[in-house]
C-alpha cells in the first residue's frame, strides 16, 4: 500500500510543488516525485516573483490558497508594485527573492501539508491501465507507483540539453541530469511535441561590481505583500542597481554571433520573445544603442548566494570568454567576475492543443501537464498551471467532475484558454494586454473573484476561507454605506470635489469615480479615510472603474455581431492603435480577408481583434 496513491506529481519546480499541494488540500493522497530533494522549489532562473501580468497570477495562486506568494513573502527583499503610474488593472506587483529563503519557505508549506509525501525519485516510464488511461510511474530503480491521476510537471528536463556557445551537455539546468527516458516515452505515446529554448544570463561575484558608481533602483518604501494571510513584510530590504550595455557590448556581441548556439544552427527551438537573448537584442533592435541592465542580489548579505549578482537582461548562449569580454564593457562592470557562465537550455514540450481546459491529455485519461512542458515560460506561469492540474487530478482521482476557469474569472483561464485553444510557437508569457476582462481581472480583486470558487473545488483551508469571509462582510458594507450617504453639489464644491452646480445629488461612489483628492474625500467622509487601506483601495477603485465596466461588456458582445466586415487588401495593421509589435506581425502574416478570418488567427488576442474592429468601423464610417 505505501508506494499507492491518488495523484503522483512528477517534478519538484514551481508547477509540480503547486500541483502536489492543490491535489494534497483537496483531500487526495498524493506523492511528489523529484529527481533532487534538495531543488524542490528552487528558483532556476531570475530571483524574482510577479511583475506585468505575472503579478496577476501569483494573487490568483494565492487566492486559491496556493503557496507562491506566501513564499515570495517570506523570501522577498526588494519589493515594488510595477506600472504605479498607471490606472489599478494593469498594477504589477512583484518581489526579487532571496533564493534559499524562498526554497527553504517552499520546503516549509510542503511538509506542513497534510495528505503529501515527498520523493526522491527519477520517474522512466509511465503505465497505462487496459482501457488507456494512466495506472501510474516505473522509477529509474525499478519502484513502481500506482495512482489513477497523474501530473508531469518536467519543467525543462524532457531531453534538455544546455549550450555554452558550441559546447553543450544533457542537462535541464546547469548540475541536474535531464528526463530522457521519459521524453522518449512520451513520444513513443504519439504524443505531439516540440523543441522550445529558454536561457539565462551569467552570475556575477558581487565584490567584483564597481556597486556604487551605479544609479540605484530601490525598491517600494511599504512593501505589499503577495498573500492575504501575509500582514507586513519582515525581511531587510536591498536596492539594486541598474548599468547597461553599449556599442563596444554590441560590437562584440556582433562579432561572435557564429560562436552563438542560437545563431550558429545548434538549436532548433524558438526562446521566449518577450525574454530574448542578449544576441536577440542586439540582431532585432539594431537601432538601440544601448539595452538597460538590473543588477540584481540573488539573496541577503551573509545568506548563502549572497555574494551572487543577477544581471537581468543579458541571458545569452554564447561562450564563457566571450561572456566576460561583453559583461566587461558595462559600466561598473569593468572587473567583473564570472562564478557561473549563462547558457541556454533546449527541451521538449507537449503541443498543448492536445489538453483539455482542465490541463488532462485527451488521448490519455488521467494524465495531466502542468508548466513549461505546456510551451509556457515563467514561474507564475507554471504555478498557475501546476494548482489548476494538481485540482483536477486529485477530482479525477475522486470521480467528481473537472473543474475549469474562464477568460472572464482569472488570468489563469486566459492563458489555458490561449494554451488549448491557439498552442504556441515561442515560449508563452502572460501580460496584462492578454486579456479582454482586465478590469475586472485586477492583481487587487483576486481573492474576491477567486477565493468563492476555490472553496467549492475544496483547495482553500478554513483559515483563509474565514479571513476571506471578514474581509469580504466589511467590502460590502463600505460600498452600501458609500453608495448611501449623498450630498448637493454645493457642499461637495466647498470640499475640493470638481461637480457640475446642477442640483443633482452624489454619492461618495460617485466622488470617487471622480478621482476626488483624499483631502476632499477626508472632509466628506472621514469613516472612509479611516478604514484600512485593502477595503478602502477596492472601494475606490471599483467606483472608478464602475462606468467603464459595463461598455466592456457591450464591447465584448458586439464582437460576435461583427464579422462579416471586410479588411481592405491595402490595409496597413500599423496605423491600428493599440497593437503590440506581436499582434501586429500575426495579423500582417496572415492578412485577413475579413474580421471573421481575424478572429481565427491562431494566438490573437481578443483585445487586439477589438482595436482591429474598431479601426475597421472608424474607416467605414469615414
Amino acid at each position: 500500500m505505501k508506494n499507492q496513491f491518488d495523484v503522483i506529481v512528477v517534478g519538484g519546480g514551481h508547477a509540480g510543488c503547486e500541483a502536489a499541494a492543490a491535489a494534497a488540500r483537496c483531500g487526495a493522497r498524493t506523492v511528489l516525485l523529484t529527481h533532487r530533494m534538495e531543488t524542490v522549489g528552487a528558483m532556476s532562473c531570475n530571483p524574482a516573483i510577479g511583475g506585468i501580468g505575472k503579478g496577476h497570477l501569483v494573487r490568483e495562486i494565492d487566492a486559491l490558497d496556493g503557496l507562491m506568494g506566501r513564499a515570495a513573502d517570506a523570501a522577498g527583499i526588494h519589493f515594488k508594485l510595477l506600472n504605479r503610474s498607471k490606472g489599478p488593472a494593469v498594477h504589477g506587483p512583484r518581489a526579487q527573492a532571496d533564493r534559499g529563503l524562498y526554497r527553504d519557505a517552499i520546503h516549509t508549506l510542503l511538509h506542513a501539508t497534510e495528505n503529501l509525501t515527498l520523493l526522491e525519485a527519477a520517474v522512466d516510464d509511465l503505465n497505462l491501465a487496459p482501457d488507456g488511461s494512466v495506472s501510474g510511474v516505473t522509477c529509474e530503480d525499478g519502484r513502481t507507483f500506482t495512482a489513477p491521476s497523474v501530473v508531469i510537471a518536467a519543467g525543462t528536463f524532457l531531453r534538455g540539453v544546455i549550450h555554452f556557445g558550441h559546447d553543450t551537455q544533457p542537462a535541464g539546468r546547469v548540475g541536474d541530469r535531464p528526463a530522457n527516458a521519459l521524453g522518449r516515452r512520451l513520444e513513443a505515446l504519439g504524443l505531439p511535441m516540440g523543441r522550445l529554448k529558454t536561457g539565462t544570463p551569467a552570475r556575477l561575484d558581487r565584490a567584483s561590481i564597481d556597486w556604487e558608481s551605479l544609479a540605484e533602483d530601490a525598491g517600494d518604501a511599504q512593501p505589499e505583500p503577495f498573500s492575504r494571510l501575509t500582514e507586513r513584510i519582515t525581511n531587510p530590504q536591498i536596492s539594486c542597481r541598474i548599468t547597461a550595455t553599449n556599442e563596444r557590448t554590441h560590437d562584440i556581441i556582433r562579432d561572435s554571433l557564429h560562436l552563438s548556439a542560437v545563431y550558429s544552427g545548434a538549436i532548433a527551438g524558438r526562446g521566449p520573445r518577450y525574454c530574448p537573448s542578449i544576441e536577440d537584442k542586439v540582431v532585432r533592435f539594431a537601432e538601440r544603442t544601448s539595452h538597460q541592465i538590473f543588477l540584481e542580489p540573488e539573496a541577503l548579505p551573509g545568506n548563502p548566494g549572497g555574494d551572487l549578482v543577477y544581471p537581468n537582461g543579458i541571458s545569452t548562449s554564447l561562450p564563457p570568454a566571450v561572456q566576460e569580454r561583453m559583461i566587461r564593457t558595462m559600466a561598473g562592470l569593468e572587473n567583473a567576475r564570472i562564478v557561473r557562465p549563462g547558457y541556454a537550455v533546449e527541451y521538449d514540450y507537449i503541443d498543448p492543443r492536445a489538453l483539455t481546459h482542465s490541463l488532462e491529455l485527451r488521448a490519455i485519461p488521467g494524465l495531466f501537464m502542468a508548466g513549461q512542458i505546456n510551451g509556457t515560460t515563467g514561474y507564475e506561469e507554471a504555478g498557475a498551471q501546476g494548482l489548476l492540474a494538481g485540482v483536477n487530478a486529485a477530482h479525477r482521482a475522486a470521480g467528481n467532475t473537472p473543474v475549469t476557469l474562464s477568460r472572464s474569472d482569472a488570468y489563469i483561464g486566459v492563458m489555458i484558454d490561449d494554451l488549448v485553444t491557439q498552442g504556441v510557437s515561442e515560449p508563452y508569457r502572460m501580460f496584462t494586454s492578454r486579456a479582454e476582462y482586465r478590469l475586472t481581472l485586477r492583481a487587487d480583486n483576486a481573492d474576491l473573484r477567486l477565493t468563492p470558487i476555490g472553496e467549492t473545488w475544496g483547495c482553500v483551508d478554513t483559515m483563509r476561507a474565514t479571513l476571506f469571509g471578514q474581509t469580504r462582510v466589511a467590502i460590502q458594507s463600505a460600498t452600501e454605506r458609500a453608495a448611501q450617504e449623498t450630498w448637493l453639489p454645493a457642499p461637495l464644491i466647498a470640499a475640493g470635489v470638481s461637480v457640475s452646480p446642477d442640483g443633482r445629488r452624489r454619492s461618495l461612489l460617485d466622488v470617487l469615480a471622480t478621482g476626488a483628492k483624499a483631502d476632499a474625500i477626508g472632509l466628506l467622509a472621514p469613516w472612509f479615510v479611516a478604514l484600512p487601506p485593502r477595503i478602502r483601495l477596492h472601494v475606490e477603485t471599483e467606483a472608478r472603474y464602475s462606468g467603464y465596466l459595463a461598455r466592456q461588456e457591450r464591447e465584448i458582445r458586439q464582437l460576435h455581431n461583427e464579422s462579416s466586415i471586410i479588411v481592405p487588401e491595402d490595409f496597413d495593421f500599423s496605423r491600428v492603435g493599440g497593437l503590440s509589435a506581436e499582434m501586429r506581425e500575426r495579423f500582417e502574416r496572415a492578412h485577413p480577408a475579413n474580421f471573421a478570418a481575424a478572429q481565427r488567427i491562431p494566438g490573437v488576442t481578443p483585445s487586439a481583434l477589438m482595436a482591429l474592429l474598431a479601426h475597421l468601423k472608424q474607416q467605414q464610417a469615414a
